[in-house]
């Protein structure tokens, strides 16, 4: 077999080049720290490392996602604890007016404040987040939520919630409608509502009455009407009868599954209606209130009407304060579930770390003893390569 010169030479410097290559990868994955550094060097490892990446990537966002829903819970929370203020105060103010000690004059001072405290309460609900969004509109961010024509209150935005994914397969909704929150509070005890007649003469002052056996309410119209002072009749909306009884004041009367008590003392002719309890804004409640207050009280008869007006409203300013509560209580949950997603996330990205880590990081231990050897590899490979170029068939005649 004839090796030319030419051969050996480029035989040689081949393998110099591979050698060469080889440490110069080494040394590239020392400095990176990583043993992929083309999708080249290993396609399965790098296919699974990029899986990794967007599955860490996703984490990322769900964590983003997570700060940007606390940050508005937060707010609605802190808002929606100055509306519960406010309606406390109000309550604590209709509770003093209803003193029998004060005057109309004072009655009327109460009510501006009142008053002042339903303007806080407008502008509350139209308080915006931090990025100038409204916070209780709904999915019309923009929109003003509540806007106010005298006695009425208007909601301008929609029923919708704004859900934001936290996770794989989860997401929380990052505040709740006006809607919700301000005008779809439960009338009198929650189940029924009982008014006096607007032209009643006599005293009779309703209490709050409650439900003593759901299963017997059907949420009818009834009437109790007074015969005389001492006796009384319960009739439905078709005007049969379904109950009645004698009369002393402070008594409870009791039909239908619910019962009520009337202190004062009712006239003959007087009447009580009840029905099912409907739907009505917090702002009508407060303003109701205010309206009751403003009225001079000259007589016995007059006075009963304002305690009775002044009782709705409280009973109404309770359910509002309970529905308040009930949002805080939901909001509370949905931090809470963010507060343990956040966690979970974490947990999953420190995971899927660890496996990136075992995929891509390097062994410094074994590339430091694989450079070591390529370097005394090459440094041979190149020392051979001279001395056989120095090599001639002269050296030995």
């Amino acid at each position: 077999m004839r090796v030319s010169t030419q051969g050996a030479y480029l035989s040689g410097l081949t393998m110099m080049q591979r050698l060469q290559t080889a440490l110069d990868f080494t040394q590239r994955q020392i400095s990176s720290g990583r043993r992929v550094l083309t999708p080249s060097d290993d396609p399965i490892a790098a296919s699974r490392a990029l899986e990794i990446r967007e599955s860490i990537g996703r984490l990322e966002q769900f964590d983003r996602n997570s700060n940007i829903a606390t940050n508005r819970l937060a707010q609605e929370e802190s808002s929606l604890n100055s509306v519960n203020n406010v309606l406390q105060r109000v309550r604590e103010l209709a509770l003093q007016a209803n003193n029998g000690s004060q005057s109309d004059e004072t009655r009327k001072l109460i009510a501006v404040e009142i008053r002042e405290q339903l303007d806080q309460l407008v502008q509350l609900a139209n308080q915006k987040d931090g990025n100038g969004s409204y916070l209780f509109s709904g999915n019309l961010e923009d929109t003003l939520p509540v806007t106010r024509a005298g006695s009425s209150f208007v909601y301008n935005g929609d029923q919708g919630q704004r859900y934001i994914q936290i996770g794989e397969g989860r997401q929380v909704p990052d505040g709740d409608p006006g809607s919700a929150v301000f005008f779809t509070n439960r009338q009198g005890n929650g189940t029924f509502v009982a008014v006096p007649s607007p032209v009643n003469t006599g005293s009779g002052v309703l209490g709050a009455g409650s439900l003593v056996d759901p299963a017997v309410w059907d949420q009818g119209r009834y009437s109790v009407r007074f015969l005389d002072q001492d006796n009384y009749q319960v009739r439905n909306s078709a005007s049969v009868l379904v109950a009645s009884g004698a009369f002393e004041p402070g008594d409870t009367i009791a039909f239908q599954g619910i019962e009520i008590s009337i202190d004062g003392q009712p006239e003959g002719g007087d009447q009580f209606n009840f029905a099912a309890s409907g739907l009505q804004s917090v702002f009508e409640s407060v303003d109701q209130i205010a309206t009751a207050l403003e009225q001079n009280v000259g007589d016995d008869v007059a006075r009963a009407e304002l305690n009775n007006q002044v009782n709705f409203g409280l009973l109404n300013v309770d359910q509002a304060i309970g529905n308040i509560l009930d949002v805080r209580t939901q909001i509370g949950s949905r931090l809470s579930a963010i507060e343990e997603q956040v966690d979970s996330n974490g947990s999953f990205a420190l995971s899927y770390q660890e496996t990136l880590a075992s995929i891509e990081d390097l062994d410094y231990a074994e590339a430091l003893s694989r450079l070591s050897l390529e370097a005394t590899t090459l440094e041979a490979a190149q020392q051979s390569f001279i001395r056989t170029q120095s090599l001639s068939l002269f050296n030995y005649l």
